[in-house]
């Protein structure tokens, strides 16, 4: 593989954008429970502990004079500042997991991106080499970058192309052999039979031009 640095992270973004936002979709309703949950039970604490302070003072009040020495020593804040301050530590604490989970959400987004750019890149660069054998080109050996996945399907097609290229040798070898016999034997059969070989030593001809220029 070569040691060579893609700096484009986006080969095929239709892929990787999609794949992404399902990961991280999947991911966020997951683990949407758990702010839920901490929600619910905060509800829930909110509630039994205003109630609780709500039945103290009721108590207060249903005592009178014989609990005014009670009331005096209870330094603890009022139910409806006890409600008011629960109610600001919960926003907070629903903030805070809030944009935890945004954060964390765009970390994996993120992450990804960078590995799915290991699998977009080297598909992305096999196309290229498929689309420069069908232009007639060659790009030579094909290498992909180091840390992409899929590196035996480099191999693979280095290898097909290899075994390409010398089963075209070993053809116009034979096209040569064949054309070489077709031209002693024109040297010995009638004169009206010439033409006909000499239309096939012409065709013979531009198929090893077209093996020449694969080669």
């Amino acid at each position: 593989m070569a040691s060579y640095k893609r700096s484009i992270y986006l080969i095929n973004p239709k892929f990787q954008l999609r794949f992404s936002f399902y990961v991280c979709l999947f991911l966020f309703l997951s683990s949407i429970i758990y702010p839920i949950t901490i929600y619910d039970v905060m509800s829930n604490f909110l509630d039994s502990s205003v109630k609780q302070k709500q039945k103290i003072e009721l108590l207060y009040q249903r005592c009178g004079s014989m609990c005014s020495d009670l009331k005096a020593k209870d330094k603890t804040m009022s139910s409806a500042q006890l409600k008011k301050n629960l109610e600001s530590k919960r926003k907070s604490l629903i903030s805070v997991l809030t944009l935890w989970q945004v954060g964390f959400t765009a970390l994996v987004f993120i992450i990804c991106i960078f590995l799915t750019h290991k699998v977009a890149g080297p598909l992305f660069k096999l196309q290229k080499f498929f689309t420069a054998i069908t232009e007639g080109g060659d790009n030579g050996r094909l290498f992909f970058r180091s840390g992409d996945y899929f590196s035996e399907l480099a191999d693979s097609y280095n290898d097909a192309i290899n075994q390409l290229k010398e089963d075209y040798k070993n053809d116009f070898v034979y096209l040569s052999e064949v054309s070489a016999y077709l031209n002693n034997l024109s040297l010995v059969v009638p004169d009206d039979k010439k033409a006909v070989l000499n239309e096939i030593n012409k065709r013979l001809g531009e198929i090893q031009g077209k093996f020449n220029e694969k080669s």
